[in-house]
C-alpha cells in the first residue's frame, strides 16, 4: 500500500502510527534490561569494569554487522524484518536471567542486540522514508518522547512494585520482554505493508559526497558507548546505587526526554541542523569534563545524576543526524545508507568498551576524559555542516548553494 493510499485508513492503521508503536515497544524490554543490567550483572556474576566492557563490546556487534540488513532486504521487506527484529530483542532480553554467567550473559545479550540493532537500522529507514522533510525534525522529536513515555510508565512501575512486591530479575525481563514481542507481533499482524515513495537501491551505497555524514556517525558511536557503559556503571559502583534508585535516575532522564523531545524537534527546524549540533556537542563536552570531576574532585551523586539526565537530554539531540542526512540524500540510497551508517556507527563500539574497562580499573576519570576529547572532534565536524544542507551541498567546502525561490 502506497503512503497517499494509506491516508484512507483509520489513524491508528496508518504509518506514522506505526513508528509510534514501534517507537513505544522497543524501549518496553530494552530500557528495563539496560536499568537492571549493572545491579545484575555485579550481584548475580561478579562483574568488575572489565567484565562490562566485554560484554558491551559483545553487544556492539550486531551493530558493526549491522551492513548485513542490505542482504535481507533483498528478500525480506523492511517493515517485516523491523517486527521480526523487535521480536528476537523481546524474547532474549526477557530470558536473561536463566542465565547468570559470565558466558550465559554474553550469548543473550548477542541475540538480543541482532533484534535491536537491526530493528534500529530499518526503523531509522522507514522513519526518512515514511515522514517528509518538512515535518521530520517535529515527528521524530515526538517519537523520542513516545519511546521516554513507554520507558517511564515501565520504570515507574518497578520503581513502585520492585520492593513491594518482592520482584526477582527473573521476573521482570520476563514481563518486559513479553510484552515487547506481543507489541511487535500485533504490529506484524495488524498492518499492511507500506511502501516509500521512492524504491530503494538494492545492494551497498557509499559515496563520497556523504563524507561529513560517515565521520559524524563514527564519532556519535565511539561517544556513546562511554554514556552507555560507564556513565551507568559509574552510578552503581562508586556510590552503591541499587535497583530502585537506578531506575529512578532512569525514570528522571525520561521524564527530560518527553518533556524535551518536541522541543528539540522544533528548535532544530527552527534553527537548522548545524547550529543543533553545536549545541550538542559543546554541551557533552561539559558533561563529560564533569564526569571526570567526579573523581578527580569528589563530588557526589547528586552532581554525577545531575550530569547523567542532561548527558541523556544531549544524547537525545542525535536526531540532528538523521534531519541532516535526509536533506542531503538522494532518496533512494536511504535504506542501503541506514545499513552503511550503522555499521560506521559501531566501528569504534566494537573494540571501545573491552579497551576502556581495563583503563576504567585503573583511571576511571581518563575514561571520560576521553570521551570529552571525542565531543570535542565531534564539534569540528558539525562545523563543517552548511547552514542549509541539500544535494550537492553536503560540507561547506563543496557543492553549490541551493538558491532560494523569491
Amino acid at each position: 500500500m502506497s503512503l497517499d493510499q494509506a491516508k484512507s485508513l483509520p489513524l491508528w492503521r496508518r504509518p506514522e502510527s506505526l513508528l509510534f508503536l514501534m517507537a513505544a515497544a522497543m524501549p518496553i524490554s530494552f530500557a528495563t534490561w539496560s536499568a537492571l543490567l549493572n545491579n545484575f550483572v555485579i550481584e548475580m556474576a561478579g562483574f568488575t569494569g572489565v567484565e562490562i566492557g566485554w560484554l558491551h563490546s559483545v553487544r556492539e556487534i550486531p551493530g558493526f554487522l549491522a551492513i548485513g540488513v542490505i542482504l535481507i532486504i533483498l528478500v525480506v521487506r523492511e517493515q517485516v524484518l523491523a517486527m521480526v527484529s523487535l521480536i528476537l530483542l523481546g524474547v532474549a532480553s526477557g530470558l536473561t536471567a536463566w542465565f547468570p554467567s559470565f558466558g550465559g550473559i554474553l550469548f543473550l545479550t548477542l541475540l538480543s542486540s541482532i533484534g535491536f540493532h537491526y530493528y534500529e537500522t530499518v526503523n531509522q529507514s522507514l522513519q526518512l522514508q515514511w515522514i517528509d522533510k518538512a515535518r521530520a525534525p517535529s515527528v521524530l522529536g515526538w517519537l523520542v518522547a513516545a519511546g521516554s513515555g513507554a520507558s517511564l510508565v515501565a520504570y515507574v512501575a518497578l520503581v513502585a512494585l520492585w520492593d513491594t512486591l518482592g520482584l526477582g530479575y527473573n521476573t521482570v525481563y520476563m514481563l518486559s520482554g513479553g510484552i515487547t514481542a506481543a507489541l511487535a507481533l500485533f504490529a506484524l499482524l495488524a498492518y499492511p505493508q507500506f511502501d516509500g515513495p521512492v524504491v530503494q537501491r538494492r545492494g551497498m551505497v557509499l559515496r563520497r559526497r556523504y563524507w561529513l555524514y560517515y565521520a559524524l556517525q563514527f564519532m556519535a558511536g565511539a561517544r556513546r558507548q562511554i554514556f552507555l557503559v560507564f556513565a551507568a556503571f559509574m552510578m552503581v559502583e562508586r556510590f552503591g546505587m541499587r535497583v530502585h534508585e537506578v531506575t529512578a535516575l532512569f525514570i528522571l532522564n525520561y521524564i527530560a526526554n518527553i518533556v524535551a523531545g518536541p522541543y528539540i524537534g522544533g528548535w532544530i527546524a527552527r534553527f537548522g541542523d548545524r547550529r543543533m549540533m553545536i549545541v550538542q556537542y559543546l554541551g557533552l563536552i561539559t558533561v563529560f569534563l564533569g564526569y571526570g570531576g567526579v573523581y578527580a574532585f569528589g563530588w557526589g551523586v547528586v552532581v554525577a545524576s545531575a550530569l547523567y539526565v542532561l548527558d541523556h537530554v544531549f544524547f537525545t539531540m542525535n536526531i540532528t543526524l538523521k534531519t541532516y542526512f535526509q536533506k542531503i540524500a538522494d532518496p533512494a540510497d536511504i535504506a542501503p545508507t541506514a545499513a552503511v551508517a550503522f555499521t560506521i556507527n559501531h566501528i569504534a563500539a566494537v573494540f571501545l568498551p573491552a579497551a576502556l574497562g581495563y583503563l576504567w580499573v585503573v583511571a576511571p576519570g581518563g575514561v571520560f576524559l576521553l570521551a570529552a576529547g571525542m565531543a570535542s572532534i565531534s564539534l569540528g565536524l558539525a562545523l563543517l555542516v552548511p547552514r542549509e544542507p541539500s544535494e550537492g551541498y553536503e560540507t561547506i567546502f563543496g557543492g553549490v548553494r541551493p538558491v532560494l525561490a523569491e
